[in-house]
């Protein structure tokens, strides 16, 4: 039996929520590894749709642990808040059932704040960050001056740590002209929620190794996509953890070892949430009708997705960069009713040919797509759940993008319910 990644191979939103949800139900143990609340997975089972943004997916099966690695950083007000939501919906959330890293850093309104200063003074040049202070969180980790959730537990080493943040923080905000950010109602309200998160809070990395030794099978959770990552993304339009499936280790401590499957979820054409490079993008009427078709708008942000033809350059990179093993093709029924289709092959830059997008976002952002055309199907295909039951077109499509990608499409998703896939590779069972 394997433990398996979950990765998006795209600029997320790519339906990791729904194939997370569907493998979870062989999987003793889901674990969040990397991102915060800027996260959106819509599960839709029985009828009911959550809409989870920080809490793995597993949270709503019954008889899973759901763990959140020390890579997460947490908003503990929105923590509790989604708690609280899903608990309203009849799901069992408690101490049993639900693990958070002592290690993870905290998201705090300081964060928040300087999100959406920055993004407002950046005008055109601005990143199109989901301004929930993911960024700032994870800038604090870095330089090593964090609130970790260790850091509730006292009194006094949480105003010592609340006092080196905050010298950090004003003096910033004193040179944007902002007011200082004061720290004891913060101090206060933290102690006040403290025992609330404490609870949760346990030595992930032992658990993991706990589980292992138990022969559990653990589900790794990915948030966002690999062209999100800081470091393989699109940057500087990319997020600010690394999201691609080597962080899965990291991010709740364990070794790479003890990732056996890397399975790569991507969209049977391309979207991304707000600013930065987009080669296939469609401006178009074909774009507006993916967009209506696919329900295009962000779990979290309600923002409007932009939407283009499958690139399968991208998808063969970050297939590279991230070691996939196999992909779960999303969405495919969006394209039932379009007379034509078509996937990137190639760029041209500067009147070359290229097989990869550049580093440089100057160059990200002229290269021009190259496309190979395929015919549509315009029939339903909502619902199948057998490959041999796809119309012709539809498995010629899929059957040449798995030859240019180079990698073995392991399920396709031809609705949002989760009992409609059709399942060729079990990545729990390979």
């Amino acid at each position: 039996m394997n433990n398996v990644a979950v990765i998006g191979s795209q600029w997320g939103d790519e339906g990791k929520g729904k194939i997370v949800d569907w493998l979870s139900s062989e999987a003793d143990v889901v674990v969040r590894f990397q991102g915060g609340h800027n996260a959106g997975h819509t599960l839709v089972i029985d009828g009911v749709t959550y809409k989870l943004r920080l809490l793995p997916s597993g949270i709503v099966r019954k008889n899973k642990i759901s763990v959140i690695g020390n890579g997460v950083v947490i908003d503990p007000w929105a923590f509790l808040d989604e708690i609280n939501e899903i608990r309203s919906k009849g799901v069992k959330v408690g101490e049993d059932n639900l693990i958070i890293s002592e290690s993870a850093n905290l998201i705090l309104p300081f964060h928040k704040e300087m999100d959406e200063i920055r993004e407002d003074a950046a005008g055109k040049a601005k990143i199109g960050t989901t301004r929930r202070g993911i960024g700032p969180a994870y800038e604090d980790k870095v330089g090593r001056r964090s609130i970790r959730v260790m850091d509730l537990i006292s009194e006094k080493n949480l105003d010592q740590r609340l006092e080196t943040v905050l010298l950090h923080h004003n003096a910033i905000r004193k040179g944007l002209g902002k007011s200082i950010f004061k720290k004891d109602k913060l101090k206060d309200d933290l102690l006040k929620i403290a025992p609330e998160i404490l609870k949760f809070s346990k030595p992930v990395w032992n658990k993991i190794y706990e589980f292992k030794k138990q022969n559990k099978k653990i589900l790794f959770e990915g948030a966002q996509g690999i062209l999100l990552d800081v470091d393989h993304g699109t940057y500087p339009f990319v997020t600010s953890s690394n999201t691609v499936a080597s962080a899965a280790a990291t991010g709740s401590g364990c070794g790479p070892n003890s990732i056996n499957y890397v399975l790569g979820i991507t969209k049977a054409y391309t979207t991304r949430v707000g600013e930065g490079p987009f080669p296939t993008e469609l401006k178009d009427e074909i774009g507006e009708k993916l967009g209506t078709r696919g329900k295009e708008f962000g779990t979290v942000t309600s923002r409007k997705r932009r939407c283009g033809w499958f690139d399968g350059v991208l998808v063969r990179q970050t297939i590279k960069i991230s070691g996939i093993d196999g992909i779960a093709l999303t969405k495919l029924d969006v394209l039932d009713e379009l007379d034509e289709i078509k996937m990137c092959i190639a760029y041209k830059i500067d009147g070359k040919e290229i097989d990869y997008l550049p580093a440089a976002v100057e160059d990200q952002l002229k290269v021009k797509p190259i496309y190979q055309s395929f015919k549509g199907w315009k029939t339903k295909t909502r619902g199948i759940k057998k490959f041999d039951d796809l119309p012709t077109n539809a498995k010629n499509y899929i059957k040449e993008l798995e030859k240019f990608i180079e990698t073995k499409v392991s399920s396709i998703s031809t609705s949002p319910e989760r009992n409609d896939t059709i399942l060729i590779v079990d990545p729990f069972k390979t």
